[in-house]
């Protein structure tokens, strides 16, 4: 499964990693989005600085069904729109007053964001389940061309979901074979750590083969 199998949608987290009323930084290629979870389980994307001062979002906290930038306290719903001004708690904020959003689904553990509208939905990733996301110190480019890895780590069938933020990190986002016990998920793991610091210490594109 190349990256550019993904069509318009970009791997950015592991459902797991994103509990009811959080809020995390979404790594892409573009730079950070600001992704959180509604208290009722909702998911979106916005644009990670907030329409006010400009602080990033993902700093910010969620409060039922909106996201508070930490800075001020301005609140945003899922569309983007800003929804309250703390301190002019009467006035209904001008509808001019929006953080762009994002396409976001979830579908096999894994959270997806288009940033152009999506023609298709995101892959399935059939027969694979999710294990852990790792940050790599190295260029996408120099660990796998930017593409997906296929690999067996700790003689596990694995799927390694790249991402490159742009700089000298990549994101991965790890799947196993959806049939692994505990046990060897565990030291899938274990071998994936080991994977991180052979391509940090190497940088080496024949290290994804």
């Amino acid at each position: 499964m190349p990256v550019e199998m993904h069509r318009d949608w970009i791997p950015v987290a592991l459902s797991a990693d994103l509990p009811a009323a959080t809020v995390v930084p979404a790594h892409t290629p573009s730079g950070i989005l600001a992704l959180w979870r509604s208290a009722s389980g909702k998911l979106t994307a916005l644009a990670d600085r907030c329409p006010h001062r400009g602080m990033r979002l993902s700093y910010g906290f969620v409060r039922g069904e909106a996201l508070s930038c930490i800075y001020h306290g301005w609140s945003y719903g899922r569309n983007g729109q800003c929804q309250r001004i703390p301190a002019h708690p009467d006035l209904a904020p001008p509808a001019a007053i929006k953080a762009a959003n994002y396409a976001a689904e979830e579908r096999n553990g894994v959270i997806w964001i288009a940033q152009e509208e999506p023609e298709t939905p995101p892959p399935a990733l059939e027969g694979f389940k999710p294990l852990r996301s790792i940050t790599v110190g190295a260029d996408a480019e120099l660990i796998a061309g930017s593409r997906d890895v296929r690999m067996r780590l700790a003689g596990i069938d694995a799927l390694l979901l790249i991402v490159g933020t742009g700089g000298s990190e990549t994101v991965a986002h790890v799947m196993v074979d959806a049939a692994a016990s505990e046990v060897e998920c565990v030291a899938a793991s274990r071998a994936a750590e080991g994977w991180r610091r052979d391509c940090e210490r190497l940088g080496r594109k024949d290290l994804a083969s």
